[in-house]
């Protein structure tokens, strides 16, 4: 399952998760330039059990290496796909997580799902030689922290069915709930100190990450992270919207059937052009929808033949109800 989008959208610009990409892709170029050096910068910035467990091993490191390592492993990672996979998850899930803790608390969030992670890993593969880098732990926590926060959100998913692409949105707490049951098996089918993927990070990771959520909700919020959320509130919503339509109450045997299109008020107010997926029975057609300016809440948009087939043959029209939201 790939997961392509979520149905929430952050009301502010994910300035903090953008940056952490951003890191994460900078980290990754540093690798590349390491050349021949790579092995060595790996091990030194990476997270390896042995030097914290191994005497010999640990006088080989300074104070400062020891401690920074577990802070440099996370923006590391093994290949280009590797990384590509990583920022494609925290950049579906972490606009939402930022979005709901603020920038700061979101920043000090990761970094702590980050080093519980490393942890983890550490204990559970206490002799390991093997260094362990990339941002799954902490990127698994951001995962833990949108399970609690949004439930009932849709995860938009690619699943290719014999080389057939097949697109399905699955409520998020069923395809987290899978994604962490999945590594908790693999987990514990993988001996302590086995290579590979660190699981044993991702299941600490995705626990902490929901029990710092909710330490991180009683804390205060700062001035700055308000200060930010203003200057980056967004102005428009999302291009693509999805709809099902539910039939509603009209006249003779053909009621209407009316479905949500959330605008942002600057929208409202200048008009714009949104892309509608409507979901009609068994099919799915894509709508081209221009909302005219000065457009209210409420307002009634008529979308020709867009709904589902009757049985005399004649297709519905769809109504979509204009929901102005900031």
């Amino acid at each position: 399952m790939i997961p392509l989008r979520d149905t929430i959208q952050s009301k502010s610009y994910p300035v903090i998760n953008t940056a952490l990409i951003a890191a994460n892709g900078l980290v990754y170029l540093l690798q590349l330039a390491q050349g021949d050096r790579l092995h060595q910068f790996v091990v030194t910035y990476g997270l390896v059990p042995a030097r914290y467990s191994v005497p010999a091993i640990a006088t080989q490191f300074t104070l400062v290496e020891q401690a920074f390592s577990f802070l440099s492993f996370m923006f590391l990672h093994g290949g280009f796909w590797h990384l590509l996979g990583n920022m494609w998850i925290l950049y579906i899930f972490g606009d939402n997580v930022e979005d709901r803790l603020g920038p700061v608390r979101y920043l000090f969030f990761y970094l702590l799902c980050g080093f519980a992670s490393g942890l983890t890993h550490l204990f559970i593969n206490w002799h390991s030689q093997l260094p362990t880098v990339g941002a799954s732990g902490a990127i698994a926590g951001v995962m833990g922290a949108y399970f609690l926060l949004y439930p009932h959100s849709k995860i938009l998913t690619f699943i290719p069915i014999f080389f057939i692409p097949y697109f399905i949105e699955i409520p998020a707490f069923f395809f987290l709930g899978l994604w962490f049951l999945l590594q908790f098996i693999s987990a514990a089918g993988t001996p302590a100190g086995g290579g590979g993927i660190a699981w044993w990070a991702h299941v600490g990771g995705f626990a902490f990450g929901m029990i710092f959520l909710k330490i991180l909700q009683r804390a205060p919020e700062f001035g700055l992270s308000r200060q930010i959320r203003e200057k980056t509130s967004k102005k428009k919503s999302h291009r693509l919207q999805f709809i099902k339509p539910a039939a509603t109450a009209g006249t003779g045997d053909d009621p209407p059937a009316y479905g949500t299109l959330v605008i942002t008020p600057l929208e409202a107010q200048l008009g714009t052009r949104k892309l509608v997926n409507v979901t009609a029975g068994s099919k799915r057609r894509l709508f081209r929808v221009t909302v005219p300016p000065k457009s209210r809440d409420g307002t009634i948009l008529r979308l020709a033949g867009a709904g589902e087939q009757l049985q005399n043959g004649t297709q519905r029209d769809l109504y979509l109800r204009v929901a102005v939201r900031d």
